[in-house]
């Protein structure tokens, strides 16, 4: 039996996988920009310590209010102070012996969460608080920040990446 077509189906499609495996790890697929991460903020998979922050540490004064939204994603999104402001998982550096606030006022899903304060032993210093998905002023810790404190995080999602680092200086 002669063939029509000189290129087999079996060829075309060994072709046509090529050329998609080739356009997904170039990034050519849908939901990118260019940037690696799809969501244009550009803080992709994290900075190495495994918060996904990305982030330079921000200076935040002493006695501020650090308030984040929970986001669908289960990420903290920073709301104030405005050095955070819309930064993912944002890195804060605070002072040490001085006494802040921290977190969250807005929900972006219905899942429910909550936040804490761990050291570098990874044990709670302040909090946790009561894992709700409708947030209230019950959902401000206030601690002071010492040369151990690391890390804030919703407990629920901490191994899903909702939580940050703290550098205390």
């Amino acid at each position: 039996m002669a063939r029509d077509n000189a290129v087999s189906r079996r060829t075309a499609l060994k072709l046509t996988g090529a050329a998609a495996s080739t356009a997904l790890v170039a990034g050519c697929s849908s939901g990118g920009n260019g940037n690696g991460n799809g969501n244009g903020n550009g803080n992709g998979n994290g900075n190495g310590n495994g918060n996904g922050s990305g982030s330079e540490p921000v200076a935040i004064e002493a006695g501020a209010k650090i308030m984040f939204k929970a986001t669908s994603a289960n990420k903290w999104e920073g709301k104030s102070p405005s050095g955070i402001e819309g930064q993912v998982n944002p890195t804060l550096k605070l002072t040490e012996g001085e006494t802040y606030e921290i977190g969250w006022d807005e929900n972006g899903g219905s899942v429910a969460h909550n936040i804490a304060i761990f050291n570098d032993s990874d044990e709670q210093v302040a909090g946790p608080t009561d894992v709700v998905s409708e947030p209230g002023e019950d959902q401000i810790l206030e601690f002071t920040a010492s040369s151990g404190v690391v890390e804030y995080a919703c407990i629920p999602h901490r191994t899903q990446g909702m939580k940050g680092s703290i550098q205390v200086e």
